[in-house]
């Protein structure tokens, strides 16, 4: 007789997450909530019109574990990246600025018509990212292993 695994017995993988909608997108905005990145992390490719930051994201998918087991918060490097962008604006981002050091704070799409669009990335500080999108295309993939948070601590946010 065999027995089924448990939950514990599982090894952690990598994120590998797409959005195509609004739906899928709330999911990736949640993951990467208080992420932080350099300015010098983000790049643009008009001729491939695509837009990627690489992020230093807090492991939000495991807080609720690590607080039970006593283990230590962790982040991870991951890859966000926008596809179908036809136009990049910021507000409150200098990239000349080499030690900028940047907090997304949320992900979300604006539709507009036949499924084009605006993905806007909001920024603490009053800072933020306005992506002009033919369609809404956005994946984010880990690619590094997990690591200590180096505040040891959640993000918190006041109420």
């Amino acid at each position: 007789m065999t027995r089924d695994a448990t939950f514990e017995e599982g090894r952690e993988a990598p994120l590998y997450l797409g959005a195509l909608d609004e739906d899928d997108l709330k999911v990736i905005a949640a993951l990467v909530q208080d992420s932080v990145f350099p300015v010098t992390e983000i790049s643009w490719q008009p001729k491939r019109r695509r837009f990627a930051v690489l992020l230093n994201r807090f492991r939000w998918e495991d807080e609720d574990a690590a607080r039970r087991r006593g283990r230590d918060f962790e982040r991870v490097r991951s890859l966000l990246v926008v596809d179908n962008v036809l136009k990049v604006a910021s507000q409150g981002v200098d990239p000349r600025d080499k030690d900028l050091v940047l907090s997304l704070l949320d992900i979300a799409f604006l539709p507009e018509d036949d499924g084009a669009g605006v993905v806007l990335l909001t920024l603490a500080g009053d800072g933020a990212i306005r992506l002009d999108v033919e369609a809404l295309e956005v994946t984010l993939k880990d690619v590094t292993r997990p690591y200590r948070a180096p505040s040891g601590r959640a993000p918190q946010h006041p109420l």
